[in-house]
């Protein structure tokens, strides 16, 4: 088996792809593709065969297979979507690609084919409003969830005056996996009481548990998947040290493979949180902050939950810490310039 990650650097349109060593944490540079319009999202289908990839100055979503044994991408589908898309994923057969676009708000369904590829328009197409920012299928494949943050997208001028508000909100929504259609759950809709923002989300990897950072309350929520696929919170805990006062938000979310750690990177405090999982509740405790390089937007954790590597959006550079595996927490060991503008991290393991 092979560890391979793949950055998509906007600043510089292109993907750069490493080999990473399980044992160590360390990578080794092994090629890098030109991918016109500022790749950011990129998405892995579940039979680790396909790269998906949202170039946001070119308003299109690409299609790459990837080599089983050397990792290397091809490119085998483009479609133009006429919007900057801000997140990717499939769905759990790898039928489907969902987008979020946080500008434009909107989200969107778009079928890929027997070859893992891209090419037929849009199944769904759907406007929300400003400041939609991550879509994903839970576990079951049954349900997709799309949350707004509090303050908007900042292209509030592509929107019409009755999308314009920022909504602070998640739309919960029924996915149907056979055809990729959605039908607005009931409730349609989970706002927080607070003005929390709630940005990314991951799963629980055994729990019927999802947990969302909230870009502008600067915390992670747990909730509750109920059986008709709506969302319960439970627990809120902030990812900011006690007694910090700068101006912060978070980023993206990663859980451990095994459940056992939650992490969530502080853009202004330029640091990544870290929370160990209660075994049987899956409730978030803190344990630490580790020093980031500035702006740490984009990362992700290896397969084996052994590494975390973390992109500085400002820096250009490219973080590795290593995982404790008791307490969770990161202790820094290396970092390396990567390109500009480092906007996804993304790892899988291959059969060579």
């Amino acid at each position: 088996m092979s560890f391979h990650m793949y950055v998509a650097l906007q600043g510089d349109d292109q993907i750069i792809r490493f080999i990473v060593d399980p044992l160590n944490g360390n990578f080794e540079y092994k090629g890098t593709i030109d991918v016109p319009g500022g790749p950011a999202p990129l998405a892995i289908n579940p039979s680790r065969t396909a790269l998906f990839v949202g170039q946001r100055s070119g308003k299109q979503l690409s299609s790459y297979s990837i080599n089983p044994g050397t990792g290397e991408l091809n490119l085998t589908g483009v479609v133009n979507v006429g919007e900057e898309a801000c997140y990717l994923s499939t769905d759990k057969s790898g039928k489907f690609l969902l987008s979020a676009y946080y500008q434009a708000g909107h989200c969107a369904v778009h079928p890929i084919d027997d070859n893992s590829a891209l090419g037929e328009g849009a199944i769904e197409w759907i406007a929300t409003n400003s400041g939609a920012h991550c879509f994903q299928t839970d576990p079951s494949n049954k349900f997709a969830y799309l949350p707004h943050i509090a303050e908007g997208s900042g292209g509030l001028t592509q929107l019409p005056p009755d999308r314009q508000a920022a909504i602070n909100s998640i739309f919960q929504y029924r996915f149907d996996e056979v055809v990729g259609t959605l039908t607005p759950n009931d409730p349609a809709s989970l706002n927080p009481e607070s003005k929390d923002g709630p940005r990314h989300y991951c799963f629980h990897p055994y729990k019927d548990i999802v947990y969302f950072s909230n870009e502008q309350g600067c915390s992670v929520t747990m909730y509750a998947i109920e059986t008709n696929g709506t969302l319960r919170p439970i627990q809120t805990v902030p990812t900011l040290p006690e007694g910090f006062a700068g101006k912060s938000s978070c980023s993206q979310i990663q859980i451990h493979p095994e459940g056992k750690f939650l992490y969530v990177p502080n853009r202004g405090h330029n640091s990544v949180a870290s929370f160990k999982l209660d075994s049987m509740t899956g409730g978030m405790t803190a344990t630490g902050w580790a020093a980031a390089d500035a702006v740490p937007r984009a990362f992700s954790i290896d397969t084996t939950g052994q590494f975390l590597y973390v992109a500085g959006l400002d820096t250009g550079t490219l973080a590795t810490y290593k995982v404790d595996q008791e307490s969770g927490t990161l202790d820094k060991t290396a970092s390396y310039e990567v390109g500009k503008v480092p906007m996804w991290v993304s790892i899988i393991e291959l059969p060579s």
